[in-house]
This record gives structure tokens, C-alpha cells and sequence, in this order.
């Protein structure tokens, strides 16, 4: 590294030439490639770029469009509040935030180094000079006496106080560059914040309908298990009276106990579902059990039909897309610094000051001291480093290149399969409620034959089976079905950003 430095220019001289140079370059080019802000593919309309069957597409005559805050669509008053608590002390989301004050303040720091650096000193020290040190080794060979070696040798306080300022001109873009990968990183952090927040809202409605599936599965099977009991005393109650043998009460028994066998998983399903919900808003396991206890009555919900909007719309909306791209702009401004760095930096600097052994005059204007002039670091061998370093930051910038496409790619992905899975699951909703209807006529129709005696009770079995087996899949749609409609909504990066 070559450092120059002159210090015995004119201060008029040098005001004129710092002038000068300045102006010069504030019109040059930042080296390195400029950024240019891709255009995520996207299909022309939203019967593109889908790998379901035709009948798993979402009406495009759907018009009610899809609020940001989509949970509310389902009309669930405990549920707002979960997500209202879950947004002002979820430690994920603070984390997220923190890390966006942190990437904010970062920026400010690189962006102070496009201004000039002041500072200030002082000093009062004493000090004493050796007698036979390289200072007085002139003394003696001039042939001066021992008397003036010992003169100069006492000792004496140095005051010394000033200020001094420097000031880095930005020849090739460097400060510049640092600065534009600074706000890209502001960006990244706030996309990944925005991130964080659709993340929580669907992990909180999820879990809020995984816990609400369950306690309705339970209480589904609990009634059912009360009925099977009555229906087993009924049959008890007849073997007793000599009209049956023991064979259909026996059947009945093993029934019930398959069915009561059923329960304690969906017990655990609704604890663990529970704890879920407590560690997304902070809180310990079973602090949220006066706001999650089963309720007595299922609350039914109307999802409203998907109003999608332009495709190439949604792909900008996600956050892991904006991500990626204020990576990929970080990454494409780090090549300009490293760039920068094989040139030449000049620094421009001055000082001023006082300094005087004699306290009583300090202040006088003949201990006045000053030095202004620019320096200059010029590289010249380095073995490769600052090449090499070239080198890496353009192979990131591909690397953040090729993530950007494999996040589109997977964004569309992603919504693809949310689609199909939303469509086909209200497909499937439509069948089970059909199905639950006809298994309960046939089991009420089962029972009145075998009560007129015209069947055996397997019949009876079967079909008490199949309509409780009905019964349980169709609240188990409703679950599934709530979530899709969370996962769409994830998918399309609709949520309060």
C-alpha cells in the first residue's frame, strides 16, 4: 500500500484544488454492475401454469374480493382475539422486528461515511527526554557541552489541543454501493418481517381449527358413545328377558369399546393443539384454557368464494419474493465494492491546533499548529485478495440470482397446490354432507326393521357404523377445509402486511 501525504500546501491552494476535485467527481460512474429490478414470471390468467384436473380450478367469475386480514372471514370472535394477542407479544415477530431495527441502523452507519469525520483532542503530559537518546545525538556530534544535553533532558509538560477532520472522496461508487446494499438489506428485513407476521396469522388460525376439529371429533364422540351405551342397555335389558342370546349384545359391547378406544387421541390432538397456540403468543402450556375450552355448539362458516386478482400481482405481494429480490440487490451492489477496492481511494484531511510547553502561553497565536493536504492508498500487490474477492461477490450474485427464479418457481408451486387442494376439498364437502345425510336415513331405517323384526341386528351394526364413521369425516372436512382456506391465503401473500 503507497501512502502520500502533503502537508505544505497553501491553505488557499489547497481550498481551490479541493474545490475543484470535488466537483470533478461528483459526476462519476460508482463502478460495478447496476441493479436492474426483475420481473417475476407469472401467468396471463389463472387457468395457466395449473397441473390439476379442469374441475379442480377456482371459478373465475368469483368476485368477492379477499380482505387482508382473512381470518376474520370466518366470523370467530375468540379467534380475532388470539390473532390480535399474537401480533402484539409473539417473540417471533418481535425477533423479525428486531431484526429490521437492526438492518435500519446498519444503514445508518454506512451512510455516515458519506460525510466528513470530526473530531476533537487534548492533552497534558510530562515528559523527559533521555541524555543519551537519538533526539539529543546531533547535540553531541555538533560538539555542544554536557550542560546544554542536561538542559534539554529535564523535564517539561507538553499542552497540546485541537481538532482535525477527514473526508473520504467516493471516487468509484464505493460509499455508494455500501449504501445501496444497506437499503437493499432494509428491504430484505422488512419483506422477512412481513413474512413473519402472514407466518404467525396462518400458524395461529391453524392450530385455532386443529383444536376446534378435535373438541368437535370428541364431543361427536362422546354423544356417540352415550347412544351406544343406551343402545347396549336396551339389548342387555332384552337378553335378560329371554328375547335375545348374547351374541348381538356382545357385538355391541366391541363396538363401543372401538369407539371409546378413538378418544384419548383426540384428547392429546386438542392438548397439543393448545400448547401451539400458547408458545406463538408467549404464553406458558395452559394459559389459554378459559379461551379454548370446548364450546357447546359447533359455529358454522361460510368461506367466501376466491376473488384472486392478476397473477402477476399476487407473485409481487409475497414477501418471500421481495426477499429474494432485495437479496439478489445486495448482492449485485456488493460487486461494485468489491470493484471499488482495486482502485485508488484519496482521503482529504486538515488539523488545527495548539501546542506549547509553556502553560502561559498556549492560547497565544504563535503555538498555533496546522497541517491540510490529501492522502492517497494506492494497491499495488495484494497476491490476488482483492480479486479473488471480485470474483466471489459476482459468483453471489449469481447464486441470488438463481434463488430469486427457484422462489417464483416455488411461489407457484405453492399457490398451485393450494388451489387444487381448497377446490377439491370443497368438492369433498359436498360429497360427505350427502354421505352423512344417507347414512343416518339408513340407520334410522336399519333400526326400524330390526325392530319390527324384519333383519338381525348386523345390519343395525353396519349401518350405525357407517353413520358414525360419516359423521366423524364430515367434521373432519370442516377442519381440513378451514385450513386450505388458511393456506391459500399464505400462498398468495395475502395478509396484514
Amino acid at each position: 500500500m503507497l501512502d502520500l501525504q502533503h502537508s505544505h500546501l497553501h491553505p488557499r491552494h489547497f481550498g481551490l484544488a479541493a474545490c475543484a476535485l470535488a466537483l470533478a467527481l461528483t459526476g462519476c460512474a460508482a463502478v460495478g454492475p447496476n441493479f436492474v429490478k426483475p420481473t417475476p414470471a407469472a401467468p396471463n390468467d389463472w387457468t395457466s401454469w395449473r397441473s390439476g384436473d379442469a374441475s379442480l380450478r377456482i371459478p373465475s367469475e368469483a368476485t368477492q374480493a379477499l380482505p387482508t386480514q382473512w381470518w376474520q372471514a370466518f366470523n370467530d370472535a375468540t379467534l380475532d382475539a388470539l390473532q390480535r394477542r399474537a401480533f402484539d407479544a409473539s417473540p417471533d415477530l418481535q425477533t423479525a422486528a428486531l431484526r429490521f431495527a437492526q438492518a435500519r441502523a446498519q444503514r445508518s452507519t454506512v451512510a455516515a461515511q458519506r460525510g466528513p469525520e470530526v473530531g476533537a483532542s487534548g492533552s497534558a503530559t510530562r515528559q523527559r527526554q533521555s541524555e543519551s537518546g537519538a533526539s539529543t545525538r546531533m547535540i553531541g556530534i555538533m560538539g555542544a557541552g554536557p550542560g546544554v544535553t542536561e538542559l534539554l533532558a529535564e523535564p517539561f509538560t507538553l499542552y497540546q489541543a485541537g481538532f482535525d477532520a477527514s473526508w473520504e472522496l467516493d471516487l468509484w461508487g464505493r460509499v455508494r454501493r455500501s449504501v445501496e446494499a444497506a437499503d437493499a438489506d432494509v428491504g430484505q428485513q422488512a419483506a422477512l418481517l412481513d413474512l413473519a407476521r402472514l407466518s404467525l396469522a396462518s400458524d395461529v388460525a391453524r392450530h385455532y381449527f386443529e383444536l376446534r376439529t378435535a373438541q368437535r371429533q370428541s364431543r361427536l364422540m362422546r354423544e356417540d358413545v352415550a347412544a351406544l351405551e343406551d343402545r347396549a342397555g336396551l339389548l342387555q335389558a332384552r337378553v335378560e328377558g329371554g328375547v335375545l342370546d348374547h351374541t348381538d349384545l356382545q357385538r355391541q359391547r366391541a363396538e363401543l369399546a372401538a369407539l371409546k378406544a378413538q378418544l384419548p387421541p383426540l384428547l392429546a390432538q386438542e392438548a397439543a393443539s393448545a400448547n401451539q397456540i400458547a408458545l406463538l403468543l408467549g404464553e406458558r402450556p395452559g394459559a389459554l384454557q378459559a379461551e379454548l375450552a370446548p364450546r357447546d355448539a359447533d359455529v358454522r362458516t361460510s368461506l367466501p368464494d376466491l376473488a384472486l386478482g392478476l397473477p402477476s400481482e399476487v407473485a409481487l405481494r409475497r414477501p418471500d419474493i421481495r426477499a429474494a429480490e432485495a437479496r439478489l440487490h445486495s448482492a449485485t451492489a456488493s460487486i461494485g465494492i468489491a470493484k471499488a477496492n482495486l482502485y485508488p481511494s484519496i482521503r482529504l484531511g486538515a488539523k488545527f491546533g495548539f501546542e506549547s510547553y509553556l502553560s502561559g502561553e498556549f492560547a497565544d497565536w504563535g503555538s498555533r499548529i496546522w497541517s491540510v493536504g490529501p492522502s492517497l492508498s494506492l494497491p499495488i500487490f495484494d497476491h490476488g485478495r482483492r480479486t479473488a474477492t471480485v470474483q466471489l461477490r459476482e459468483l453471489q450474485q449469481q447464486e441470488a440470482a438463481i434463488n430469486y427464479q427457484q422462489t417464483v418457481l416455488k411461489a407457484w408451486q405453492e399457490i398451485d397446490d393450494a388451489l387444487s387442494a381448497y377446490s377439491a376439498e370443497q368438492q369433498q364437502a359436498r360429497e360427505l354432507k350427502a354421505r352423512s345425510d344417507a347414512a343416518s336415513d339408513a340407520y334410522q331405517l336399519a333400526q326400524a326393521r330390526y325392530d319390527g323384526g324384519a333383519t338381525d341386528y348386523t345390519a343395525v351394526l353396519d349401518s350405525q357404523r357407517s353413520y358414525l364413521q360419516a359423521r366423524r369425516d364430515l367434521a373432519a372436512n370442516q377442519g381440513r377445509l378451514a385450513a386450505r382456506f388458511i393456506t391459500v391465503n399464505k400462498a398468495l401473500g395475502n395478509g396484514p402486511l
